[in-house]
């Protein structure tokens, strides 16, 4: 049987952070499947905070209304966009996520959703880009940990460069899926701890 790590249904927040969000036709593929589920608040980050003058305490509150936490971007320079970042640098405070008395985000669920022009294969040990895309996530991770909240795999869109409609329609597909099946809690999460991606099953006939 499937481990949930909720007795009730999990609300889902999508923090997007995408500086061209209108040249993606996969984020905007992405962006469509997830925004109108119902069990999802979705955050259009460079939307909201054009300046980076980010408001700090609004959106702890909304961390603390939701159980699960998605930091959806394009892999930028084999990071995130510097918005993303800055919301990380800022919200995420000391004496309130982590450290002394910090314990607000102890028990939630968080993880990347992200684009990279690359193919799965450079995104290896032995490919041009030399590590792994979780690897490159590793600060992610390590965020999450220091939070007391539970990493996830990413979920992660390659070739996004020239992805063609149908195929960014099918990674919308699946990235509905995913949420809502960890909305429902009926995903065993020690079980996805062990994937490499969320949607690994998307790569299988591809991977070298």
């Amino acid at each position: 049987m499937p481990v949930s790590f909720h007795t009730m249904k999990n609300k889902i927040l999508i923090l997007f952070a995408h500086p061209r969000y209108e040249d993606s036709l996969v984020n905007k593929s992405l962006a469509e499947a997830a925004r109108d589920l119902d069990f999802v608040t979705f955050r259009d980050l460079y939307e909201l905070y054009p300046d980076f003058d980010i408001k700090i305490k609004e959106e702890q509150q909304l961390l603390l209304e939701h159980d699960i936490i998605v930091w959806h971007h394009p892999i930028y320079w084999y990071s995130c966009p510097p918005l993303l970042k800055q919301w990380i640098d800022l919200v995420l405070e000391y004496g309130w996520a982590y450290g002394k008395g910090g314990d607000q985000l102890t028990g939630k669920i968080v993880f990347n959703a992200v684009s990279a022009g690359g193919s799965i294969e450079v995104y290896q040990h032995g490919g041009r880009n030399r590590f792994t895309i979780p690897e490159y996530l590793r600060p992610f991770d390590q965020t999450a940990s220091l939070c007391k909240m539970t990493y996830l795999p990413p979920f992660v869109v390659h070739h996004a460069n020239i992805a063609s409609r149908e195929v960014c329609s099918s990674f919308g597909e699946s990235y509905r899926a995913i949420l809502t099946k960890l909305h429902q809690s009926t995903q065993d999460i020690e079980h996805l701890k062990q994937l490499e991606y969320l949607n690994i099953h998307q790569y299988q006939n591809q991977k070298a």
